[in-house]
């Protein structure tokens, strides 16, 4: 019998975003840096996990546990926000299903969240960012707006997303921190 004639063999659906798809695999590779030691990556790891829901959680209890009523207030609104986000994040990750780059770092993450878009750490940033400047103090805004793209980055060169997946999260943070920020304000 031999091979099927060329006009039965599977071609792509979409054979556009298989190349974007393809072209984005290629460049988050080469932004990688999680199988490389020294000082860079040792700053991956530290800026990936800054962006930890965990981290914000803890560090937000303690802001309004210590702080004033205008703090307090902050607080509360900045931990809705990151609760509303997740269950935003984990829906669309549920859909899309995209698998995250093969790779060792980033364990808990792979076992507890195996799909990578859209980065929930991209999106958790970029949206405080935009809340930080909208409801909080001048010098907040302006650390999470120079923090954001550095815990984004962080998350590509450390391998557990592709640079779609950062920049998918950022675009929902900053839609979600601008609605927010307007329904509070």
């Amino acid at each position: 019998m031999g091979q099927p004639p060329d006009s039965t063999l599977e071609k792509p659906r979409f054979p556009r975003l298989e190349r974007l798809l393809a072209a984005d695999r290629r460049l988050s590779t080469r932004l990688r840096y999680a199988e490389q030691p020294g000082p860079l990556r040792m700053l991956a790891i530290f800026l990936a996990h800054s962006g930890d829901s965990w981290f914000w959680g803890l560090g937000l209890l303690a802001a309004w546990w210590l702080g004033r009523v205008a703090t307090k207030t902050l607080a509360v609104r900045l931990l809705v926000a990151i609760a509303i986000l997740a269950v935003l994040v984990f829906v669309i990750k549920r859909l899309v299903r995209r698998q995250r780059p093969a790779g060792e770092w980033g364990g808990l993450y792979r076992r507890t969240d195996p799909h990578s878009f859209p980065s929930g750490h991209a999106a958790r940033m970029a949206m405080l960012a935009v809340l930080g400047v909208s409801l909080g103090p001048p010098w907040f805004g302006v650390l999470l707006l120079g923090w954001a793209p550095l815990v984004a980055l962080a998350r590509v060169a450390m391998g557990v997303h592709y640079l779609s997946d950062v920049a998918g999260g950022a675009l929902l943070g900053l839609v979600a921190g601008l609605a927010l920020a307007i329904v509070w304000r």
